[in-house]
């Protein structure tokens, strides 16, 4: 934090322009050094010839001069944007190292922004995954979260937890004071019963903001020969799995990324369920069944010929899960019962199935009111101020004491996910709500 630090902030080679970019207490000066005086006007593009310091005109480019507090990271700040050739690049972070400047190491800048509270941490996890986006719906997701739609949910929370503690301490630390009405915690249990509510909802949801940032899990499962392999070259539009005749030819999973409703999804194409008949292929029977337990959504592919093959199937399957009848083509009046006929050798039927599964992961993961916890350390600090909280309201009549201990671990959670809770606002709350000491 007190070195000034540059780095390229477009990819490496060869572009039309490459923006360096530059942050702390001495861009200023090293500004001056390379594109000479006066300063540039704060957030004004400017048209200078970039020198090094012996002099000679490296380039000519495009400065911006981004005063502190009012940049990204809240220091001081440059944007040089140059010609894009390895050459000037090179020459360019070259004369920044010889004014002093150092480069910046991995989120560095991002650091710096989040330790000058420009942003918190959620948005700057939100700044990481819009870089990494690649489908609309992590687009929005991310810029959503960049923007602070879960460090308001979070302060939300923070907030009306902090509202409970104060009620809390205020009859633990000041039970003799008029102001303090007996029993005072007790009016915590209703917020302290929304929070839990609010928390275990959003908790219950699927995991839904993980599974845009990762991606939907499909997995194709039924017996050799079914048909699998061949649906998922159907839905890949590739040749992805290889397809013979040979029973147990799939043998290790087979995983296609597609985008579908806009989202990441990805299916797997397992090893035939059947009695194993070498050890290999008891391995990848494995495998298969522990990637259909774990997955989003399983589809059943059967032969429609074989009964048997078609009634396993079923006891293997769960609500919201598809079935598909394979190989239509050969027996084209074979009952249906609410599943998906298909012919994955020749496409037929293949089309219906992608509207249905486009429309399952578009109901499952599209945006709602609420906004989504997108990564594990988020449901895991939610889980552990939940489990927290359930216990605070449950010693409220019991001991304030020990409700006072766990709204802290609640608060501590929250701490966690933000990296900002105070408990000088606490004590503030308590002093602002019951007058104590007037």
């Amino acid at each position: 934090m007190n070195t000034t630090v540059y780095a390229l902030a477009t990819p490496p080679g060869r572009s039309g322009v490459a923006v360096i970019r530059l942050s702390g207490a001495n861009s200023g000066p090293i500004l001056d050094a390379l594109a000479g005086l006066p300063r540039p006007s704060p957030r004004n593009v400017s048209l200078r010839a970039l020198r090094s310091v012996d002099g000679a005109v490296m380039d000519h480019g495009l400065v911006i001069w981004f005063p502190g507090p009012a940049s990204f990271t809240g220091e001081d700040s440059v944007e040089f944007h140059v010609h894009g050739g390895p050459a000037v690049i090179e020459a360019v972070l070259h004369a920044l190292d010889e004014a002093g400047a150092h480069p910046a190491e991995a989120g560095e800048f991002t650091r710096r922004a989040f330790e000058n509270e420009k942003i918190d941490l959620t948005e700057a996890e939100g700044l990481a995954d819009l870089i990494e986006a690649e489908t609309e719906g992590q687009r929005k997701q991310a810029l959503a979260q960049m923007s602070g739609s879960l460090r308001q949910l979070y302060d939300g929370w923070r907030d009306r937890l902090i509202s409970a503690m104060a009620s809390i301490e205020g009859e633990i630390d000041f039970p003799d004071e008029e102001d303090v009405p007996d029993a005072l915690s007790h009016s915590a249990h209703a917020p302290l019963s929304e929070l839990v509510s609010s928390m275990f909802a959003h908790l219950d949801d699927g995991r839904r903001g993980e599974r845009v940032r990762t991606g939907f899990s499909i997995a194709l499962i039924g017996a050799p020969n079914a048909g699998k392999s061949s649906l998922l070259n159907c839905l890949a539009r590739r040749e992805a799995a290889i397809v013979t005749d040979i029973p147990g030819t799939t043998r290790d999973i087979v995983e296609v990324q597609l985008t579908l409703a806009g989202f990441p999804v990805v299916i797997s194409d397992t090893a035939g369920l059947r009695e194993a008949v070498d050890a290999i292929e008891a391995e990848g029977v494995r495998r298969a069944l522990d990637r259909a337990e774990h997955a989003d959504l399983r589809i059943g592919v059967a032969d429609v010929r074989e009964e048997e093959e078609l009634s396993d199937l079923r006891g293997r399957l769960t609500d919201g899960d598809l079935l598909v009848l394979n190989k239509v083509d050969l027996s084209p009046n074979a009952e249906r019962d609410g599943a998906y006929p298909l012919s994955a050798k020749s496409g037929q039927g293949v089309e219906a199935l992608e509207d249905r599964i486009e429309s399952i992961v578009r109901d499952r993961l599209s945006t709602r009111e609420m906004p989504a916890l997108s990564r594990v350390r988020h449901r895991r600090a939610v889980e552990s101020a939940l489990e927290a909280l359930v216990r605070c309201r449950d010693n409220l009549a019991l001991a304030p004491e020990l409700a006072g201990e766990d709204a802290r671990l609640a608060v501590r959670a929250l701490e966690s996910l933000t990296g900002r809770v105070d408990v000088e606002d606490i004590l503030d709350r308590v002093f602002s709500q019951f007058c104590i000491g007037k």
